[in-house]
Order: C-alpha cells, then sequence, then structure tokens
C-alpha cells in the first residue's frame, strides 16, 4: 500500500506540474500577443474617421466627390485591402468613395449582442449611409463582402443602386476552412484560442495563405504594406474572421432563394485560376440565376482579382452609377 501510494503521488506531482507549465506558457502567450497586437495599433493608426450606429463603432474611409461607391472588404484582410488594390484611387476621381472596415476587422467593433450576419451587416451600413446622407450608392463587395452588398440589395432594393461583385461565395456548400475557423467563434474557448495558440498558428500560415489568395499572380508588395499581418492576427479580428468563416454557408444558403427577385445592375468579376472560390459553382451559377447581369473572368487571376483589373472594375462602377437602375449597360463576359 505504501509503495502504490507513492507511485500516485508521483504521477499527481507530474501532472499538477504539466498543467502548471501549460498554464505559464498560455499567460507568457496571451501576454506576447497582447503586446504584438498594441504594437501593430502604434505603427498602424486609424486611417479614417468614426460613426456611432446604434451603439456600434464603425471605421471608414471617405475620398472624393460625386456619385457614391460603398466598399465592403472580405475576410481575413480590412478597408486597406483597397487601397492596396488601387480601387479606392482609381473610383475617387469621380466618385464619392466610403470603405467600411466591416464589424471587428480594422478600428470596427464586433458587439457580442447579436449575430453579425450578412444581413445584420447589411442592415448596419444603411443606417450608417444614412447618417452620412448616402443616397442611391453603387456597392462593391469583395468575397465575404459580396455577401453583405447582395443583402443589402435584397432588403432595400430601392436604395441601391448597382452591385459590383467581386470573387464572391454565393451558394452553400461544405467548407473546410469554414470548419476549423468556428472553434474561434465560441464563447470562452475561442477566446482563449485566440489570445494564445490562434495568432501564433497564423504567423506560420500567414504567407501560405496569402500566397492561396493571389495564386498563380505573385502576392503584390501593396498588399503587404496596406494590409500588415499583424494587423489581421490581433486577437479582436481573429474573432471577427472566425465568426464571419462559420456564418458564410448560412449566409449563402438564405440569400440564394432571393436571387430572382433581384432587379437592380449586378456585374460579377472572378478570377479564373481562384483557388478560394470555385469560379463555376459560384460566380457562373449566379450570372445564370440573375437574368440581368454581366459576368467577367478575368485570366491569370485568382481570389483577389481587384488587384488584376482594377481599372475594369472601377469603369464598369462609373457605367453602373451612369445608368438607369433597370436598364444598365451589360458589359461583355469574358470566359
Amino acid at each position: 500500500m505504501t509503495v502504490s501510494f507513492k507511485k500516485d503521488s508521483s504521477r499527481t506531482s507530474v501532472t499538477v506540474g504539466a498543467a502548471a507549465a501549460v498554464a505559464v506558457a498560455a499567460v507568457a502567450a496571451a501576454l506576447w500577443n497582447a503586446h504584438k497586437a498594441r504594437r501593430a495599433e502604434r505603427e498602424h493608426p486609424p486611417a479614417g474617421a468614426f460613426l456611432d450606429v446604434e451603439g456600434v463603432r464603425l471605421h471608414y474611409v471617405e475620398r472624393g466627390e460625386g456619385p457614391p461607391v460603398v466598399l465592403l472588404h472580405g475576410n481575413a484582410v480590412m478597408l486597406q485591402d483597397f487601397d492596396g488594390s488601387g480601387l479606392i484611387n482609381a473610383l475617387a476621381a469621380r466618385h464619392r468613395v466610403i470603405s467600411f472596415d466591416r464589424p471587428g476587422f480594422g478600428y470596427s467593433e464586433r458587439p457580442r449582442d447579436r449575430l453579425w450576419t450578412a444581413a445584420a451587416q447589411a442592415a448596419l451600413f444603411m443606417k450608417a449611409l444614412k447618417q452620412l446622407d448616402v443616397e442611391q450608392p453603387v456597392v462593391v463587395g469583395h468575397s465575404w463582402g459580396t455577401l453583405a452588398a447582395l443583402d443589402m440589395a435584397v432588403q432595400f432594393p430601392a436604395d441601391i443602386r448597382g452591385l459590383v461583385l467581386i470573387s464572391g461565395y454565393y451558394y452553400p456548400t461544405i467548407r473546410l476552412d469554414a470548419a476549423m475557423s468556428a472553434p474561434l467563434a465560441l464563447p470562452i474557448i475561442g477566446d482563449a484560442m485566440r489570445y494564445t495558440l490562434s495568432p501564433v498558428t497564423g504567423r506560420l500560415l500567414i504567407k501560405q495563405s496569402v500566397k492561396a489568395m493571389f495564386s498563380p499572380a505573385a502576392t503584390p508588395r501593396s498588399f503587404t504594406d496596406a494590409v500588415p499581418h499583424e494587423m489581421v492576427l490581433r486577437p479582436s479580428q481573429l474573432r471577427a474572421e472566425g465568426e464571419d468563416g462559420t456564418l458564410m454557408v448560412s449566409s449563402a444558403a438564405r440569400l440564394k432563394r432571393h436571387y430572382g427577385e433581384l432587379r437592380l445592375p449586378i456585374h460579377i468579376f472572378a478570377g479564373a485560376a481562384d483557388k478560394v472560390v470555385d469560379v463555376d459553382a459560384h460566380s457562373r451559377r449566379l450570372h445564370r440565376d440573375v437574368p440581368q447581369s454581366s459576368l467577367t473572368v478575368v485570366p491569370d487571376a485568382g481570389h483577389m482579382v481587384h488587384y488584376a483589373a482594377a481599372a475594369n472594375i472601377a469603369a464598369t462602377v462609373e457605367a453602373v452609377s451612369g445608368a438607369d437602375v433597370l436598364e444598365a449597360p451589360l458589359l461583355a463576359a469574358t470566359r
């Protein structure tokens, strides 16, 4: 009996010691990641202004004068992505351009008082635009931002002049990345992960992830300058990325029931070599389901097609903003 007690005591000591070591490592990682996040924010302060929309603090950039254009970015980036692509400058020459950090991204808040579905984000942006006295904008969405853009058109069809959709995810499919991001969206468990392990693994994987987004093109320096890695790896933004990834499929499932109802001009852009969203299953299918849409598939371009086709996208926005809502000219599709 005495020998057995000593063995059990030894095992308990090892277990307690291991648990203590893990706890210390977790605390150290959390402190380091918080330090990295604060440093990133010091080095990259807010680029624009803030707007309080029903208790949500939204960060946005506004440039130029003329017919209004709203830009909604995708997941894992922030509004500066449109700066890096040159799209903001291309549009601001003749338009009033408003680019939002979507909730939880960049410097916009993401309160936990609601699920930030595409519908919730669309409603928030429409209220923000009302505060800014913006009427009948052309809404440009990239990737996840296309879901919010479509929901703005579904909920408020009379208030949107047209849509320009880039590399969008439009139909529910099985997504491994959505399943992998789900834990980050969970309270407590997700919070612990995004303050400890997730930023560390993110630093190991981010170069490959960005490479896949731009493939087959090389990652341009303008992107890495505009969207610094440490800004997108902050714990606050990781929560937004995880939640958006989790809500993506359900948002697309709800929206697809309304595509046949859309009557405003819709122009779809996609990269022929997109490795993130299948062009046939999404962009070409949406083009078939929306009769008044046009489709431009850019050869040798990937998911970040707005870097390869900024001038073409800007010209399309110009065509939509100057056209009658129901009779916009359709651009020739490139297949």
